[in-house]
């Protein structure tokens, strides 16, 4: 699964990986947490060009009675998206790319659990598949929110999890973000798991396991001040 993850790197670096020309001032984030703000990236059909919008994390399908429900669906599985209520149609219709540069698995130690944090070799940023929906509420508010695709783990995240977010390749941003490619063993075959030697993984400290911690701290490995330590590769 995919439960936090992070977006620290400068809107010009974000310009050039995603191509698009106004990207707004960002702050960094460490330790993004469900139901947070985050940003996405879709295509808007009319003026042919991707544009960054802020959204919800945890989808709430457009038949949701309550908001509440998005807290359950900040995930969903890329095998079976396509059959499920809550994604179906918005995995039809309105896919988006959910900008990151590294994310969060834990692993079982002694009892406790331990935050490993996995990000690119580069260092550059990059996009989970997503769907998005906008909800209304009996108030009239409208909410936009989203969800991120997981599928297997690979061989770098298989020793802590058997899933893991859906990381797009470059290439594939195309694809994904237009809705008028409905084929679904076409989607399908994006929807797999990034190769584990352009990944680099290792242990952090445990600040990240409340949310309400939100620093550079956050993505530190242990034993050093500065540096990846224990690396898993």
């Amino acid at each position: 699964m995919c439960g936090r993850f992070t977006l620290s790197v400068i809107p010009e670096v974000l310009a050039q990986a995603f191509q698009i020309e106004h990207v707004p001032d960002i702050e960094p984030q460490y330790n993004i947490a469900p139901t947070q703000m985050v940003w996405t990236v879709i295509y808007n059909s009319q003026s042919h060009k991707r544009e960054f919008e802020r959204s919800r994390w945890g989808l709430i399908p457009s038949w949701a009675k309550d908001s509440s429900m998005g807290a359950k669906l900040i995930n969903a599985r890329a095998e079976t998206v396509a059959e499920k209520p809550a994604f179906r149609s918005a995995f039809k219709r309105r896919r988006c790319l959910v900008v990151a540069d590294g994310f969060y698995e834990w692993q079982k130690q002694d009892g406790k659990k331990q935050p490993y944090y996995f990000r690119l070799r580069n260092g550059q940023p990059f996009g989970f598949a997503g769907l998005w929906e906008e909800w209304e509420s009996p108030q009239k508010q409208q909410i936009k929110s989203c969800t991120i695709l997981t599928t297997q783990a690979n061989d770098l995240l298989q020793p802590l999890h058997e899933r893991m977010p859906v990381i797009l390749t470059e290439q594939d941003y195309d694809m994904w973000l237009n809705c008028q490619v409905q084929e679904l063993e076409a989607l399908q075959q994006l929807l797999q798991p990034y190769r584990s030697e352009e990944m680099i993984g290792y242990p952090v400290s445990t600040l990240v396991n409340n949310p309400k911690h939100n620093s550079s701290e956050c993505i530190i490995g242990l034993n050093t001040e500065n540096a990846p330590a224990n690396q898993l590769n």
